[in-house]
């Protein structure tokens, strides 16, 4: 369920009011004075995700400035949630909601670049001790997730700008994940911490270099479930999920290129490839058939 709360001055009240009760989903219309403007009024209502995009059209109508209005996403404890298509919902698919994360996760902002290079240690050095766990580790902190979403959704907006920034965030993070295995592995041959025979197939990871029918899978799998996860703010688990495809190869490259072992970079390379290929072609598939959903039961799109 989302919640709207706004601030109307007195001449667009009465029309504010009126367009909120005319619209389908929109219920529990609150309206009482500002306690802080003495001309303007407030307006509290709870909307279904379904109207959403109605709604924010709608206010962009009547001149409401960004500024002056609020919606949020609730938890909602009683009654039961019902199914977000059919009998519409009070859980599901609102696509205003979905273009807002988009937005925000297209920069390559600081905490990304640091999580992602954090991740990238973390990995490097489970490529070389051939520790899974510390692989694992590197898939929960990497941030890889938001931007491969943020460019399905740019696509199936038909958002260029919007496309083409997150998916150059992408691949700043992984540019960055192969780099710094890359000076990580480097130095530590140099300082002696890694023997002068090292090569990164003696990891015990070689599968990362070596695609075959499960890549595919994988790969494709993660990318419905990175879509799924994106627009029902799961994210932080299913993250984990969806850096098994992207962050082991990259990092297995980069220790590839840093501490020997060259001949599998071109494979770790190939793999990487493929995987965030299938990502972004899974997720905007999935992403289209949740927008086309709605629109099959009668709600807006």
């Amino acid at each position: 369920m989302l919640r709207l709360r706004s601030s109307v001055d007195a001449t667009r009240a009465p029309h504010f009011g009126a367009a909120l009760r005319d619209l389908d989903g929109v219920r529990r219309v609150v309206e009482q004075p500002d306690a802080v403007l003495a001309d303007s009024t407030v307006f509290v209502a709870d909307v279904e995700p379904a109207a959403a995009d109605e709604l924010v059209d709608a206010i962009a109508e009547l001149g409401i400035d960004a500024d002056d209005y609020l919606l949020t996403r609730v938890d909602v404890v009683a009654p039961l949630h019902r199914h977000s298509t059919g009998d519409r919902g009070i859980d599901g698919f609102a696509w205003v909601e979905v273009m807002g994360q988009a937005r925000a996760n297209s920069r390559p902002l600081a905490r990304y670049l640091a999580l992602i290079n954090v991740a990238a240690v973390i990995a490097a050095l489970g490529v070389i001790t051939s520790s899974s766990i510390l692989i694992v580790g590197a898939m929960a902190v990497s941030p890889d997730l938001l931007p491969i979403c943020a460019t399905c959704v740019g696509i199936v907006a038909r958002r260029r700008t919007l496309a083409v920034r997150s998916f150059a965030t992408l691949t700043i993070g992984l540019t960055a994940v192969v780099v710094t295995a890359a000076v990580l592995s480097w130095l530590l041959k140099v300082t002696g911490f890694l023997p002068d025979g090292f090569r990164v197939e003696d990891s015990g990871l070689e599968t990362l270099a070596h695609t075959d029918y499960s890549t595919v899978l994988i790969a494709a799998a993660a990318g419905v479930a990175a879509m799924l996860s994106f627009e029902t703010r799961a994210s932080a688990a299913v993250g984990v999920a969806i850096s098994v495809t992207t962050i082991p190869a990259s990092a297995y490259l980069g220790v590839a290129i840093g501490a020997g072992g060259i001949d599998n970079a071109g494979g770790a390379g190939v793999v990487l490839a493929i995987n965030v290929a299938l990502l972004i072609v899974f997720g905007t598939l999935t992403l289209m058939v949740q927008r086309w959903l709605p629109n099959r039961s009668g709600a807006p799109v």
